[in-house]
């Protein structure tokens, strides 16, 4: 899935991950996606949740090596 943007949150705790996530998506186009890799596990709730408070979705959620991969739509 292409991604038109991509940050890496590995190694950083919550809030971070979704601090970086919001920066990054705030200069997203509508219907955009980010790709965001953290390896906290508290952001496999925060990240859905996040993105579902706010309009955007998740369209996909993988574990890739150890990380926790979200790309996310911009709503």
């Amino acid at each position: 899935m292409g991604a038109h943007k991509v940050i890496d949150c590995k190694g950083l705790q919550c809030p971070l991950p979704l601090v970086k996530a919001k920066r990054a998506i705030d200069g997203l186009a509508a219907d955009e996606i980010l790709e965001l890799h953290t390896t906290d596990p508290g952001s496999l709730q925060d990240i859905p949740a996040w993105a579902k408070a706010n309009g955007h979705t998740v369209v996909k959620q993988q574990t890739i090596a150890e990380a926790y991969c979200f790309w996310v739509k911009k709503g």
